[in-house]
């Protein structure tokens, strides 16, 4: 076993890596950029290293200062959780030259031809895995994709080589969109995963997305854990995930299951992985999707997933402990046969985002008040603390909430429960999101495709579920000042928790001892005195929404736009933002340019 395990990683999966390794007397070293000197990933581990500045590129993703932050710490072992490096051939052969470091994943060889999706296409083929129609080639042209259009019709998805997670990936409705989405879907490769190659799928319009969790060593036992159903998505990215899948038969299930193990036993694959497939789902079917129901290969992750969770609550196997073992050499000592599920589980991932406005993430805040909840059945995966001040420079998801109950319909009711339990103040979330979708007719019956949340949801019931349960984070009135102040009372001897606001009222000193609000600091201007960019013209602005980099200029000076077009390609949180222009005019100034950081308020453009 190993002696000092780094963790390429943050937030919750370091933590979560972290633990496991305490459990197995192996030493942690964490990783950290100037953004996250403070976070929670830093405070558990034995020891911590700066690595560079906030931007992933400089710090997370730099693969020399991680290796050598492995040589300062002697650590024997890296660990890269999800994300960042975790799927990145090139950095796990750098770790696997390291003298005395061990890379605890797959070998490089076998993630760069699964983590290749036109390669993972070809082996899958091969094994009598059956995949969506598609390119087992790169593309590079857009009449490629024109003429794949022409043989199998639109919608098109144009995929990043490196992707994954809905990230890297764009979807073409029709010729028009080609050229665009393509060069989209190839800078988001180059921008996250160091790849710009893309290739092409045919675009499912009404799946369901159900991946299988594998584990496989160097003495050639592959196992499969069973399924998740990871249907419910927005915008590609996963918001709930659960197993077992409840819209699946037992037969379906092996098929899916024994498929996976297939693929990855031709693969030559080791460590833990995750097979995705998208299942065909039946229109007003009656039931579980029986044995004959399509199914498709989508891709491998080669990694430990986010929801790896789940699977963890229904098989009591601890799969990164076993990454560790597999590792150091170890041998799978099960059978397929001895793996068995308990119960149903579910996992919420909790995200700094506000739902009701789109999913936008949050720009900053403290949290006030962080109070998760507990009891039989309850997982909290975080690395937060109370008073800990939100860092918005990577991923919006802050904590994952993970349930288990003995079945489908206790593990709903107790995760209502435990929902109802989360306190977080100073920040938005999700939670109200989630709180509806366990009361929602589709998900409850399971019916629900990949599509439900952005095409058939009401998005007002998001709106309502915001307004009853979300925690108000700023104020109404811009200008106002906000007191806030919270009372115990007694009624007929029955106590009540009060909470006032006063707008526009200075502070009222509640005394020693009292429960009093502070007044909050009104709202600065966005950009004032930020360093934002300097404007000579006086036109209308267009501004950032968010913090963020500038990924693409689509307008130069001069050129006469349309409300609607788009000006601006802003990357916050993972994820491509086209800032368009509100109304049409003339661009008298652009204020930013390519691969410039830029924060919330500052202006982009000027139009008159």
């Amino acid at each position: 076993m190993f002696r000092k395990v780094l963790v390429a990683n943050r937030g919750e999966i370091a933590v979560r890596v972290m633990r496991a390794c305490e459990e197995l007397n192996v030493g942690t070293v964490a990783i950290y950029s100037e953004a996250d000197r403070d976070s929670g990933h830093v405070r558990y581990a034995d020891e911590a290293y700066n690595v560079g500045p906030a931007r992933a590129a400089d710090s997370y993703l730099d693969h020399e200062a991680v290796i050598e932050a492995a040589r300062k710490a002697d650590a024997d072992a890296i660990h890269p959780g999800y994300g960042f490096l975790a799927e990145n051939a090139e950095f796990a052969s750098k770790v696997e030259a390291a003298e005395g470091i061990t890379w605890i994943g797959p070998s490089s060889d076998a993630m760069e031809s699964l983590g290749e999706k036109t390669k993972a296409r070809t082996i899958m083929a091969e094994a009598d895995v059956p995949i969506v129609p598609g390119t087992t080639e790169p593309v590079t042209d857009p009449e490629e994709v024109k003429a794949f259009g022409d043989e199998h019709g639109y919608p098109i998805a144009i995929k990043a080589e490196g992707g994954g997670g809905g990230r890297g990936m764009k979807v073409v409705w029709d010729e028009s969109e080609v050229e665009d989405q393509l060069e989209s879907a190839k800078r988001e490769g180059e921008a996250y995963f160091d790849n710009p190659s893309v290739y092409l799928e045919r675009y499912l319009e009404q799946p369901r997305h159900i991946e299988v969790q594998i584990l496989a060593d160097e003495h050639g036992n592959v196992r499969h854990l069973g399924e998740r159903d990871c249907s419910l998505q927005r915008r590609h990215q996963k918001v709930i995930e659960e197993g077992p899948s409840a819209a699946l038969t037992d037969e379906l299930r092996e098929k899916i299951g024994e498929a996976a193990r297939r693929g990855v036993a031709a693969a030559d694959y080791t460590n833990a992985g995750t097979v995705e497939f998208l299942v065909e789902e039946e229109p007003g079917r009656d039931g579980p999707l029986g044995p004959d129901a399509n199914f498709y290969f989508l891709e491998v992750n080669t990694r430990i997933q986010v929801e790896h969770t789940v699977t963890e609550e229904i098989t009591g196997i601890d799969i990164v402990k076993r990454q560790i073992g597999i590792a150091a050499g170890e041998e799978i000592d099960f059978d397929q046969d001895d793996v068995t599920f308990d119960g149903h589980a579910m996992e919420f991932r909790i995200n700094a985002e506000n739902a009701a406005e789109d999913f936008a993430p949050a720009t900053g805040g403290t949290l006030e008040t962080y109070d998760p909840p507990g009891g039989i059945g309850v997982r909290l995966d975080d690395a937060l603390k109370q008073g800990d001040e939100l860092v918005t420079d990577y991923d919006s998801m802050i904590a994952k909430l993970v349930v288990w109950g003995e079945d489908r319909d206790e593990c709903i009711e107790r995760s209502l429960r435990a929902l109802r339990e989360y306190e977080i103040e100073g920040i938005p979330t999700i939670i109200p999101f989630h709180r509806l979708m366990l009361t929602d007719e589709e998900f409850v019956a399971s019916t629900h495709t990949t599509k439900y949340l952005d095409e058939e949801l009401d998005q007002s019931r998001i709106e309502e579920a915001q307004q009853q349960w979300g925690s108000d984070t700023t104020g109404d009135g811009e200008d106002e000042e906000t007191v806030e102040r919270e009372f115990t009372v007694e009624v007929n001897g029955k106590r009540f928790e009060v909470e006032l606001e006063e707008h526009g009222a200075p502070a009222i000193p509640t005394g020693d001892g009292g429960t009093g609000g502070t007044a909050a600091s009104p709202p600065q201007p966005a950009g004032g005195d930020s360093g934002g960019p300097d404007i000579a013209g006086d036109g209308e602005t267009v501004d950032a929404e968010m913090q963020g980099t500038i990924l693409d200029i689509e307008v130069e000076e001069g050129d006469e736009v349309a409300a609607g077009d788009v000006l601006v390609v802003l990357e916050a949180m993972k994820m491509e933002n086209d800032i368009v222009a509100s109304q049409g005019g003339t661009v008298t100034e652009i204020a930013v340019e390519e691969d410039q950081s830029v924060d919330m308020g500052d202006t982009l453009v000027v139009l008159e």
